[in-house]
């Protein structure tokens, strides 16, 4: 193949990257794309090709991507040549011009709508295209436009399956990720028609239909233009009860409200400014009367009340935001009931894609909804902002001679008139959010957390995060340098599209932290991680929007907590805080004030590094990495003088080191930086560089204190570990922790930690810190590799020596073992020189070659002579790498400056633009290379001759002879794996050419094999003629081919004593085969699991989220764009390891692991191809056990089976010899058998190419295009012409491998000696055999239908479906009229007719009512309707019917001509009475199930439609015999067969109908008396098989009798089965036929309700059910013509409170009206006692709940109202009921869980009202004490949509029921009086205080013996109740009055009568309770002498005051 030569492309090294050709002016490039590519190379170390050549090459992969697609070369050559364009894209960074891009799109949008093609394709397709199109700055609906009909047309028809398609793939998962990703091309002309297309298609009454119809309106609908469907989405999904349809509206909607915070997005003007040149077949552009398209008009975008929404709609979405959060309340049940009508779905709506999650969907639509569209509050610095302050004017009434519930239900101001209402901030969203979060506070506490948490915590951390992104949103890159602040006025620029009244404030910034703080510091001490890491986001954004705000408060609960080592889990949590908020300590830009506390933190911190307790080490480490990054460590009080000489002890933090925190008062309304004296930079300056000084005693701590941890570490273990896994990761975290401190060291400081070091290395050994002080040495030299090999070489090289030659690793050993004492100096001084860097042994190169060579000669042990190796590999690839040099966090050039080294303090935090960014990096130099280079020729040249020297035969293979194989084989794999990138590989053409000869790609010409040119990519020797080049790579050449003979040689030693050598071996085989560019992870060299590139990848990924301060963030700490340059680096390398050259060497070498593979340890690499015929080789007879057995296993990896399973030729081979394993009957054999056949046959697929045949002139209209564009190739036509033969030639085979595999397998399976457990594979293959596009054979159909009789039941289960497969392919195969259909599984019945309709309601209900018609079948005009969807919401512009059947003649017969044969002998085979006899014994047989097998009905279905009635007079009395049989197996078997039968007679000449309904209709009276309780079940099944999805007039007869058994029968009967049975079977029918049994509704439910009070309760059950049922089916929108059209526009422009979605309950109001009338006179004939159940009162009451209880959890729940309200009295009445437990039960559970439901906005204040009149006047103390928690409940529920009117009248009520005479009314409450109290009007709350306060004074308490004295003891209490609910209600705060309230109210009355008493105690107790963590900024409002009474107040005495003082 032919490839474009770039290695010889290059730019000079001059940095001229720019003038050099890398761009070309001439190019399609952008700015957008140049800027990238820029950055790109500046990155990199040395120069990379210039993009025009890279042109070239992009432009030869598209068109061999072109020729693919059509030659229709997709399942091969296509997917090559996309993953070499995909590793273009990602790899090499290069762009694609614009142009190519979108037509490059086009072609891969089409591939991938193209039916037919494979799953595989597809989806590579759909990636493809998302990858291409992702970017709206690149492409946009402008520049592209696509069809969205090909979509879906294959969406909808896969959707939904049959009920005999069992076999489904993830096509509509697909279908709906390309929609999704291209829904944003689809023109918004289309609008109109795609509602046309999915409206109709809605129907309430089915929840998929409505969840299928849901999906395909929110993922085709274009989002530029939503004005015209937006008011209707919202009334559907007003009225639609569903958590699944919740979570995709939500979904959408954050879409749509991102996208139009600019009015111009949305300009109807813009749609006939776009051209519409791309539309499908079937796509129309109907013509709609628009509403808002005028020319004379600006736009102003579809702005509404908040955001683009109204206040109606808002309402509902903050009610489904609050119902999303999931807070169970202390009711248990109020939970929204959605859930639970989910459980009505379908598993096929599971096939689609997943909608967002709902908890940031909620985040950014109301963020994206803030703006100034209200009169803002006056400013409030409360932790959380109160609901909309309201003015007084209100004075507090006097107490007079009222009683106290009068005075305190007083109204407290309704009628006070507000001139205009006002919102926090000036916007109406973020003050819904702040009720929202009022309202949750208290479940963001550790005491009061639960998996809410999780979601709350998540939801505050997504507003931030788009608050800050949306303040980010637009700003250029040289706007964000210098902080947030400077960021916030991006919205001032004149390029922002957001108009000025719509952007942020600075004010609603700031009021926002203040909402989110007080939850965010209470939820930082849970104990859930997922809620801590949320929290520790949401702190990090906020900490840099308003840093003066949050910084402070976290440290006044850091500081106590780190001072007072306080329990283990609070300091965890306030080390992580610190960590949050790091940028506002460490950064001057984000907060110039907070710098000066980094040093007493610091100090506070060192306790934290403690091995006895990981977490908090872990923490600790994880804050000194994040604020280490940002800062330099250098004392800036003394110059650069060094520090005091280190002492001998631990460093100590100095006892005049404090912390000061500024105080922060949360009472001032003003902002608090404004309100303290603020210093000036300045003197911030000068207390910072007074802080460092204490820098050199910090460091000397943290390094004493990691010595100290490093000296208490385990044991080692053999392994080389001290410890466990946490021991591991705490030494990971401290060592990472010191390196990245050790690089930002001030020399001085550098000096002083070398010191420290080096005198603990060179003093101590400790076996136990080997691996330890490797990592602890690495640190200082990654810091200053020559400063500290200087003084760490001589040292360690010395005591090398000494100890080699005392003897140390003298033992020989090969595995690993727990090292002898006498190693461990060896073993210390190695690690330490195994930490330093390559580059500075230069000038150590004679003593270093001499170590190495003793090193190589004296180490016996395995630790010696692998530590030798990894110092060696370790060293070498420092000498010949490229890598960055340092990670500071400014560039090396201000490092180094004069003004950094005196003011670095003034760049802390500094960030960078990706243009600013100088990177030192390593390249090799000659001195380097030579140096690397003569290891080799000294060291590894002669231990590899040695190696050589130990295979000649004679020599002993003994114990030490596998040690020298072992030790000297380890030296030279760490060795050649430590020069990865010496020496660059090529590939000449020959060599290409050759190796595709025997490519894994079968049946592919060579063009077609995608091949990788190589790039630069730092490699050290490139030139081919170089002595250097040329020995390296002989030298290497030798390597492999000692390898080859070594495994040789081992296999032939045999197995005893060669373990270890062996394992070296294929270790080493490793190395030779992978190791080359970035083939693995350099971070551990003994894992071979990940390369570089992806290492990289996640590092780079993980740094910059760390390092993110906001979304969209444009400047980063420097160390990021050091990252990003090593992934760009390790992206070029892994380019050029991708394609190796695989010579006569390498295919040894493979063999060789092949071989390997089936030995004992099956470790294998290398070619599938190759290797496969050696492991199905291996699975033959007579092949030793263990060899069978590591070829299964090898077969078992995914490189080998997936990929020889997808193959039909390799699967032709594999599958038969994994059928034939039965020839060993080892257990663990056969166990490895079952898991790879499992494995195999689960990715076995159906051959299926029908895809080739498919034509698609829109693909090849984009490929003519793209041809266009493309420079002239004068071999394109010859190339493509080959592919195509090719191609073709290539079907061909496969579909002679698929012939074969399965002629191959059928001799298996037919075989008597082949094992059941080996036939169901063999039969399950075979089922995947039978294809669609092949005609079936008769040898196929027979074996099916013998096996559907097997014995054994798994076979009969695959049999049936391979029967089902076979009729439904030749089904098809008869009735698909081309390949799509086919592929689709789209039939043309001939019977099918689509009939134009005009809509409207008559022709609904004239379609409707002809179900109930009388049908006489040989009418010609009858016409049956299956599928009734349409005219439910809108009509379409057709209907799909069918026509009757002819009288005489067959509809389908004669059946795929080509199948005849097969068809023939099923016929034989089914005619025969043995047949189904046998069958019908099997159905019959004992078993488990109840209900009917599908696969069984599904079986018969299939042959009695194919065969029509040829089998019925077999079976017949068969049939009869089972019927009248009184057995339950038999009984089901009837069903079973019958089901069958009749299913397939769905299309039978209508003789054959009749006569078989003649037949069967005398014996529905026999099923009928033989039904039992446990064949019930069997037949009311057969009634929902029969009645799916089918015109009930084609089972008339069932119909009639059914109905009639319910219009006659007794409801009362004596036995209550005899009316169960009858009605559960009346139940499967009504159900089935859903909206078509409208016309039979209304007599049945008259019927029905005559026997409401019936004596069975199980009866009373069912009426309740048909209830909800009709309730349901009777629900249908009210547009005034059911069209799509004018239903949308009706939804738009009628006013909200008109019921279009006829939403509210209609249809049982006159019922319920008389069930009112009624329960009064059933109340009062009630019989109390063991009696009351049987009265009528009882009863009913029973099935009203148990009706309204299903209706509210079912889709249309929020109708059911309407029927509550009138019935809510009773409701309550039934709560009280002490003698029916279930009715009572049942009332109070549909009490509660009505509250979990949205109702209509007018019934909520009626359904307040009720239940205050409930409170009011029921004479019953139960009710009050039951209906009060329900206002609480309701309202925590609905608080979105409560007005504040309503709010004080709440107040109201609760307050004059404190005065109640029962004491737990009066506590209930003042407990629901609390909660409400939080979100009220702070004028409600300040007038109630006065109110209570006056009250308790007024209220004197006379002798006991007085007769008012109980009347006095309530009037007191009342108020104390009153007062302990406004304490109660504000847990986590202390507002201005309460201080007052507390010591000088509440404490005078502590030791007052009962229960007086009781509640002052309680509420202290809670006080303390909720005020404890916050209580060193609480105790700040109280005086001294407040505090000694609170003290009193809560403890009884005042011994505390001094606590709370010194806490304070």
């Amino acid at each position: 193949m032919s490839v474009p030569d770039i290695s010889s492309l290059t730019i000079n090294e001059d940095s001229s990257y720019l003038s050099n050709g890398l761009l070309d002016d001439d190019l399609d490039m952008d700015k957008y794309d140049s800027s990238k590519l820029k950055a790109y190379a500046k990155a990199l170390p040395y120069s990379i090709e210039p993009s025009p050549q890279m042109m070239e090459l992009l432009d030869f992969i598209i068109r061999r991507i072109l020729q693919c697609v059509v030659a229709r070369d997709y399942d091969v050559g296509l997917l090559q040549w996309d993953s070499l364009l995909s590793y273009y894209i990602t790899m090499l960074k290069y762009p694609i011009p614009k142009d190519k891009r979108i037509r490059l799109a086009k072609i891969y949008f089409h591939v991938a709508t193209t039916p037919g093609l494979s799953m595989n394709v597809i989806a590579t397709c759909a990636d493809a295209f998302k990858l291409l199109a992702r970017s709206k700055k690149r492409i946009s609906l402008e520049d592209m436009r696509l069809p969205w009909m090909p979509v879906y047309n294959i969406l909808s028809e896969d959707l939904f399956l049959s009920r005999r398609q069992f076999e489904y793939s993830q096509l509509s998962w697909c279908q709906g990720y390309i929609a999704e990703n291209a829904r944003r091309f689809f023109h918004p002309a289309a609008i109109n028609d795609m509602l046309s297309t999915f409206l109709p298609q809605m129907n309430g009454i089915n929840l998929n239909n409505v969840l299928a119809s849901q999906y395909y309106l929110l993922t085709f609908l274009p989002l530029t233009h939503p004005q015209s469907y937006l008011p209707m989405l919202l009334r559907m999904w007003e009225s639609i009860n569903s958590y699944v349809f919740d979570d995709r509206m939500l979904s959408f909607l954050s879409k749509l409200a991102e996208m139009h915070v600019s009015p111009d997005v949305s300009n109807p003007l813009k749609i006939a400014e776009i051209p519409d040149d791309e539309r499908s077949e079937g796509e129309n552009r109907p013509k709609w009367v628009p509403d808002d398209a005028r020319e004379d008009f600006v736009w102003s975008g579809i702005y509404k009340d908040i955001g683009i929404f109204t206040e109606h709609e808002w309402g509902l979405i903050m009610c489904k935001c609050l119902a999303s959060m999931e807070i169970p309340l202390a009711d248990a049940g109020s939970l929204s009931t959605g859930p639970s009508a989910d459980n009505q779905m379908a598993f096929e709506i599971g096939r689609l894609p997943k909608a967002n999650w709902r908890i940031p969907s909620l985040a950014r639509i109301i963020v994206y909804s803030m703006a100034l569209d209200g009169y803002p509050t006056p400013a409030s610095n409360a932790p959380t902002p109160y609901m909309t302050p309201m003015p007084s004017g209100m004075s507090t009434p006097q107490i007079q001679n009222t009683s106290a519930g009068e005075y305190l239900g007083i109204p407290l101001g309704k009628t006070a008139p507000l001139k205009g209402k006002t919102y926090l901030a000036g916007s109406r969203a973020l003050d819904s959010l702040t009720r929202l979060i009022a309202s949750t506070e208290s479940f963001f506490h550790p005491s009061n957390s639960g998996a809410w948490t999780a979601d709350l915590s998540a939801f505050i951390k997504y507003i931030v995060y788009d608050f800050n992104k949306r303040r980010f949103r637009v700003v250029p890159v040289d706007l964000v340098v210098i902080s947030s602040s400077t960021g916030w006025h991006e919205e001032q620029r004149p390029d922002c599209k957001t108009p000025n009244n719509r952007r942020l404030t600075r004010n609603m910034k700031r009021e926002l932290v203040k909402c989110l703080r007080t939850v965010c510091l209470l939820a930082m001490f849970s104990q859930d991680s997922t809620t801590v890491s949320n929290i520790q986001s949401c702190l990090k954004s906020m900490s840099v929007m308003e840093p003066d705000l949050i910084l402070h408060s976290v440290l006044e609960r850091a500081v106590p907590s780190l001072e007072a080592l306080v329990e283990t889990q609070r300091t965890i949590a306030v080390i992580k805080a610190l960590g949050a908020v790091a940028p506002a300590i460490v950064s001057r830009q984000v907060y110039y004030p907070g710098a000066k506390h980094l040093v007493p933190i610091l100090q506070l911190l060192i306790p934290g590094i403690d091995l006895n307790d990981p977490s908090k080490t872990l923490c600790t480490t994880a804050f000194l990495v994040e604020i280490s990054q940002y800062i330099k460590f250098g004392d800036l009080t003394m110059g650069e003088n060094p520090p005091p000489t280190v002492m001998d002890t631990e460093g100590t933090i100095p006892m005049q080191a404090t912390i000061t925190i500024p105080s922060f008062d949360s009472d001032d309304f003003a902002d608090l930086m404004d309100e303290q004296d603020r210093l000036t930079d300045e003197e911030e300056d000068m207390l910072l560089k007074d802080s460092t000084g204490s820098f050199a005693d910090w460091v000397t701590s943290f390094v004493s204190r990691v010595i100290q941890l490093l000296e208490n570490l385990p044991e080692e273990g053999p392994n080389g570990t001290a410890g466990g896994a946490t021991e591991v990761q705490v030494v990971d975290a401290v060592t990472g922790a010191c390196s990245q401190i050790c690089v930002h060291l001030s020399e001085p400081l550098f000096d002083l930690v070398l010191n420290m070091i080096y005198e603990y290395a060179s003093t101590n050994v400790r076996p136990n810190a080997v691996r330890a002080i490797h990592q602890l040495v690495e640190c200082v030299a990654n810091a200053d590799p020559r400063k500290t090999l200087a003084k760490f070489f001589p040292f360690c090289a010395r005591n090398i020596r000494t100890e080699l030659e005392n003897g140390a690793s003298s033992l020989r050993t090969t595995s690993a073992s727990t090292p002898i004492p006498s190693d461990a100096t060896l073993h210390w001084n190695l690690a330490i020189l195994r930490g330093h860097d390559g580059t500075a042994l230069i000038q150590y190169r004679d003593e270093i070659m001499s170590l190495l060579q003793l090193l190589q000669a004296k180490t016996f042990s395995k630790r010696g002579y692998s530590w030798t190796g990894k110092m060696l590999s370790s060293m070498l690839l420092t000498l010949t790498h490229t890598y960055p040099l340092e990670n500071k966090f400014v560039n090396p050039s201000e490092w180094n400056s004069d003004e950094f080294r005196w003011n670095h303090h003034r760049h802390w935090g500094k960030l960078y633009a990706p243009d600013d960014i100088e990177i030192s990096w390593h390249i090799s130099n000659a001195e380097e290379i030579d140096f690397a280079l003569d290891v080799f020729h000294q060291v590894i040249e002669p231990t590899l001759g040695h190696l050589e020297e130990l295979l000649k035969p004679g020599l002993a293979r003994n114990a030490t002879w596998r040690n020298e194989f072992c030790r000297n084989l380890s030296l030279v794999r760490n060795a050649f794996s430590g020069i990865p990138t010496l020496a660059r590989e090529y590939l000449s053409d020959e060599e290409i050419r050759e190796s595709t000869m025997t490519s894994d790609i079968l049946d592919e010409i060579p063009e077609m094999l995608a091949s990788v040119p190589p790039t630069k990519a730092g490699f050290c020797l490139t030139d081919r003629s170089d002595p250097k080049y040329q020995y390296i790579r002989s030298l290497r050449h030798r390597y492999g081919v000692f390898l080859h003979s070594a495994s040789v040689c081992l296999r032939q030693q045999g197995e005893e004593n060669t373990v270890d050598a062996v394992h070296m071996l294929i270790r080493s085989f490793r190395v030779y085969l992978l190791e080359y560019g970035d083939s693995r992870d350099r971070y551990d060299l003994d894992s071979y699991d990940l390369c570089q590139l992806y290492v990289n990848e996640e590092q780079f990924t993980n740094e910059k989220n760390v390092a993110r301060q906001y979304a969209r963030q444009k400047v980063w700490p420097r160390a990021v764009y050091v990252r990003r340059a090593r992934y760009f680096h390790s992206g070029r390398l892994r380019w050029n390891s991708l394609e190796r050259l695989r010579g006569p060497l390498e295919d040894s070498l493979i063999d060789d692991l092949a071989e390997w593979s089936m030995w004992h340890y099956a470790m294998y690499d290398g070619v599938r191809r190759r290797t496969l015929p050696l492991l199905c080789k291996a699975l033959e007879p007579g092949t030793d056990d263990d060899r069978m057995k590591g070829a299964l296993w090898t077969l078992n990896y995914p490189s080998f089976g997936r990929y020889a399973i997808g193959e039909p030729k390799l699967a032709a081979t594999l599958l038969p010899q994994l059928l034939r394993c039965q020839h060993n009957e080892k257990p663990s054999i056969q166990d490895c058998v079952s898991a790879v056949s499992e494995n195999c046959v689960n990715n076995f697929v159906e051959p299926c190419y029908l895809g080739y045949t498919v034509s698609s002139p829109a693909l090849l209209c984009a490929v003519e295009r793209l041809k266009e564009i493309l420079p002239p190739d004068a071999t394109n036509d010859y190339i493509t012409q080959k592919c195509l033969a090719a191609r073709v030639e290539r079907v061909q085979k496969l579909n002679e491998a698929a012939d074969q595999a399965m002629i191959e397998i059928m001799k298996i399976a037919t075989s008597p000696k082949t094992h059941w457990r080996y036939e169901i594979v063999a039969i399950r293959c075979l089922r995947t055999l039978l294809r669609r596009d092949v005609p079936l054979t008769s040898v196929q159909i027979r074996y099916f239908l013998e096996r559907t009789h097997h014995t054994h039941p798994s076979v009969r289960y695959y049999a049936q479906r391979g029967v089902m497969k076979s009729l439904r392919n030749v089904k098809l195969r008869t009735l698909c009229s081309n390949p799509v259909d086919l592929f689709l599984g789209r039939s043309r019945n001939p019977l099918k007719e689509d009939i134009r309709v005009e809509a409207s309601h008559a022709l609904t209900s004239r379609y409707l009512q002809a179900y109930k018609a009388v049908f006489n079948l040989y009418e010609k005009n009858r016409l049956f309707l299956e599928t009734f969807p349409q005219g439910w919401v809108a009509w379409g512009e057709s209907i799909t019917v069918y026509k009757p059947p002819d009288a005489k003649k067959s509809t389908f017969q004669p059946w795929d001509p080509p199948s005849r044969a097969a068809i023939d002998a099923l016929r034989r085979m089914a005619t025969e009475t043995s047949y189904w006899k046998k069958l019908s014994t099997y159905f019959a047989e004992e078993n488990n199930e109840v209900t009917m097998t599908q696969d069984n009905v599904s079986c018969v279905k299939s042959l009695f439609q194919v065969l029509e009635d040829a089998p019925f007079t077999t079976l017949k009395p068969i049939l009869e015999s089972l019927i009248v049989s009184k057995d339950q197996d038999k009984q089901r078997a009837a069903a079973e067969l019958l089901a069958g039968i009749i299913g397939g007679s769905k299309h039978w000449p209508l003789h054959k109908q009749k006569t078989l309904w003649d037949w069967f209709k005398p014996f529905l009276k026999k099923i009928m008396a033989n039904l039992k309780t446990d064949t019930l079940v069997t037949w009311t099944s057969f009634l929902e098989y029969v009645f799916y999805r089918k015109d009930p007039r084609r089972v008339q007869p069932i119909v009639d009798y059914v109905l009639g058994e319910v219009m006659t029968m007794d409801f009362n009967a004596e036995l209550s089965f005899d009316v169960i049975k009858v009605l559960s079977l009346f139940r499967a029918c009504y159900e089935e036929m859903g909206w078509k049994f409208t016309a039979w509704l209304d007599q049945i439910l008259q019927r029905c309700w005559k026997e409401i009070h019936c004596e069975h309760d199980d009866v009373r059950t069912y009426i309740a059910e048909f209830m909800s049922f009709a309730d349901k089916i009777k629900w249908s929108p009210r547009p005034t013509i059911p069209s799509a059209e004018v239903f949308v526009k009706e939804c738009r422009v009628l006013p909200v409170d008109y019921d279009i979605m006829g939403m509210r309950g209609a249809y049982h109001k006159t019922r319920v009206s008389q069930l009112v009338v009624n329960f009064k006179q059933w109340r009062q004939e009630r019989i109390p006692g063991v009696r009351a159940f049987q009265s009528k009162y009882d009863r009913v009451g029973v099935m009203v709940c148990k009706w309204l209880f299903q209706s509210i959890h079912d889709v249309h729940a929020i109708s059911v109202f309407d029927y509550i309200l009138p019935l809510m009295p009773e409701l309550f009445r039934l709560t009280e009921v002490h003698d029916n437990d279930e009715l009572a039960n049942l009332a109070n559970l549909l009490l509660v869980r009505m509250c979990g439901v949205t109702p209509p906005r007018v019934l909520i204040n009626p359904l307040l009202d009720a239940i205050f009149n409930a409170i009011k006047t029921s004479p019953s103390w139960k009710v009050r004490l039951k209906a009060l928690p329900l206002v609480q409940v309701f309202y925590f529920r609905q608080v979105p949509l409560i007005s504040e009117i309503k709010v004080v009248e709440i107040l109201e009520v609760l307050c004059k029921c404190l005065d109640d005479e029962v004491v737990e009314v009066r506590e209930m409450a003042a407990s629901t009086l609390s909660g409400i109290l939080r979100l009220s009007p702070r004028r409600s709350v300040l007038t109630l205080k006065d109110r209570f306060i006056k009250l308790a004074k007024n209220s004197s308490i006379p002798e006991r013996q007085h007769p008012d004295y109980n009347v006095a003891i309530r009037r007191r209490h009342a108020a104390i109740l009153g007062i302990c609910a406004l304490v109660d209600s504000y847990p986590y705060t202390v507002e201005k009055w309460m201080p007052d309230l507390l010591t000088n109210v509440l404490a005078d009355h502590t030791y007052d009568p009962l229960p007086i008493a009781t509640t002052v105690r309680k509420c202290a107790s809670n006080f303390k309770r909720t005020h404890q963590d916050t209580w060193h900024e609480d105790s700040k409002r109280f005086t001294d002498d407040q505090l000694s009474a609170l003290s009193t107040l809560i403890t009884g005495s005042s011994y505390c005051a001094c606590c709370l003082r010194f806490h304070s």
